[in-house]
């Protein structure tokens, strides 16, 4: 209960990687050095500038901040309900007779529990939200993604963060997002519901 469990933080962090490794991408020490000719055939891309750069993947970084918003608030108005009830029965479990200071501490003792489960499930709601958007975004992708492939003569196709340096001149990234911009500039979803088995409750001595 004294712990707080920032839903919105963690969907800024959990929801948007893609966006904070297109932010912090940096070359490797000496790898100015490592130029060369142009590799005909061989491309390059980065998905987590796609997704950090392009106007749907920004659109869908505000909703699932929201959307986090949302649930953190929910957690936070119920969280401030039960430190009430636990300080006013505090105040006053020493007058209370021994069944009843019990039966009251049981209680609260359970709804730490229920919110604490609920958060669990938020947590898990979102992280599916977060996927199924992002698989939203990439099927829009791949059809502009291979008609630049196509039109610059590509053979390969490369994750731009994993070069070490060399002539990144065919590099898609840019064109891919322009691409994308102009097909699609936002995206709308609520929370994704989860699977049956995922809502249901741990077993007894399980979690």
């Amino acid at each position: 209960m004294r712990a707080r469990h920032h839903l919105a933080i963690w969907a800024a962090a959990a929801l948007l990687s893609s966006a904070a490794q297109a932010q912090t991408e940096t070359q490797v020490p000496g790898s100015e050095q490592l130029h060369g000719p142009l590799v005909n055939g061989v491309c390059l891309l980065s998905r987590q500038a796609v997704f950090a750069n392009a106007k749907v993947g920004q659109a869908a970084t505000a909703r699932l901040r929201q959307l986090a918003g949302g649930a953190e608030s929910r957690f936070d108005t119920e969280r401030a309900k039960l430190g009430d009830d636990a300080r006013a029965f505090q105040q006053q479990a020493k007058t209370l007779p021994e069944a009843s200071r019990q039966a009251q501490a049981q209680a609260l003792d359970q709804r730490a529990r229920a919110l604490e489960a609920e958060r669990q499930r938020d947590v898990r709601q979102l992280e599916l939200t977060r996927v199924q958007a992002m698989g939203r975004i990439g099927r829009e992708t791949q059809p502009i993604l291979a008609d630049i492939y196509k039109s610059h003569g590509c053979g390969l196709l490369l994750d731009r963060n994993a070069v070490l340096g060399g002539n990144l001149g065919n590099d898609l990234t840019s064109a891919v997002v322009q691409g994308l911009d102009a097909k699609i500039s936002t995206i709308s979803f609520n929370l994704a519901p989860l699977p049956a088995a995922a809502e249901a409750p741990a077993a007894p001595g399980q979690g």
